[in-house]
């Protein structure tokens, strides 16, 4: 039996499915959350199914979650979407069910749940949950209108609008057969991309202040002061990250975003691996996008020369 079938048969036997994802959600988190739900909306009518974790007030154009009492808990299957590691799954509570299943697509290094399912092939967790659908619609799985929007958006998201490597022929075929679903892609995309005039000024700032040191490294260092000065969070700095991808000669980059009590590390590559070096600062994540968190600005020279091992070695 393979783990599709098996996490199939365990959500046939629960009555109550309660879906997690990661702290700190992007629109994959959203999408495979939220999109898993609607599907098991969709083929279990009668079953109760929800979504929970802090709300990303950037993405209440994918969803709004749902908030439920400790004893909602109770004899419930709890299935935890796009979370690489324990530590980054969003409300604590997911420990309270009877099940747990991971189902992932970065490195599979914690090996949390009764039932995982961990595809770093994928492009997007968001991929792995319509592949999902398509093992299990002889079985029972129905796909609706709202599931495709969310799958569709999780995959736009994580692919970078399919610029990304990790878009394959898979991924495009099935984001050509989401899209014959009832949904307007025009309502995402401006959902996802559309930001404020403090951001697109941010975002200006950067590429006017991006420092570009030896080895094809890039560094961009945005403190508690210039997030101020545009009346910008640390979410809405996060999305500029990928503004240095077009730079040439620029192999790989880190963004330094200071919060309150931690500095957030945003690590891209075109190429190099560079997952080893959030590894080392707190963190994880694919090998050509991951993230980390340090707490001094003695630690983010460090984590720059450590950019520069990893794009010199490979």
């Amino acid at each position: 039996m393979n783990v599709k079938e098996e996490i199939l048969e365990a959500i046939q036997q629960y009555d109550t499915i309660i879906l997690h994802r990661h702290v700190r959600p992007d629109p994959d988190a959203y999408g495979s959350q939220c999109g898993l739900a609607e599907v098991l909306r969709a083929s279990f009518p009668a079953k109760k199914v929800y979504t929970v974790g802090k709300e990303e007030e950037t993405l209440h154009f994918m969803k709004r979650l749902d908030v439920i009492s400790d004893d909602t808990y109770k004899g419930a299957l709890v299935i935890v979407c796009d979370t690489a590691n324990e530590e980054r799954i969003c409300d604590r509570r997911y420990i309270l069910g009877d099940k747990l299943i991971k189902i992932d697509h970065h490195p599979n290094e914690d090996q949390y749940g009764d039932l995982l399912w961990v595809d770093t092939d994928a492009s997007s967790c968001s991929e792995m949950i319509y592949e999902f659908y398509l093992f299990g619609k002889s079985r029972g799985l129905k796909m609706s209108d709202e599931a495709a929007r969310l799958l569709f958006g999780g995959i736009v998201g994580d692919t970078g609008r399919f610029l990304y490597p990790s878009t394959t022929e898979k991924t495009f075929l099935y984001a050509g057969e989401l899209i014959h679903y009832n949904f307007s892609r025009t309502e995402m995309f401006d959902g996802m991309y559309d930001v404020g005039i403090n951001v697109t000024r941010l975002n200006g700032y950067v590429l006017q202040n991006f420092e570009m040191v030896s080895g094809g490294v890039g560094k961009m260092v945005i403190t508690k002061d210039i997030l101020k000065q545009f009346d910008a969070t640390t979410a809405e700095a996060s999305l500029l990250v990928s503004a240095l991808g077009s730079v040439k000669g620029m192999k790989a980059w880190v963004f330094f975003i200071e919060e309150d009590e931690v500095i957030r590390v945003r690590l891209r590559s075109k190429g190099p691996v560079i997952n080893g070096v959030a590894k080392k600062y707190n963190g994880g994540g694919h090998p050509l996008a991951s993230g980390a968190s340090i707490y001094s600005w003695d630690d983010a020279d460090k984590v720059v020369r450590d950019m520069q091992l990893a794009v010199a070695g490979q």
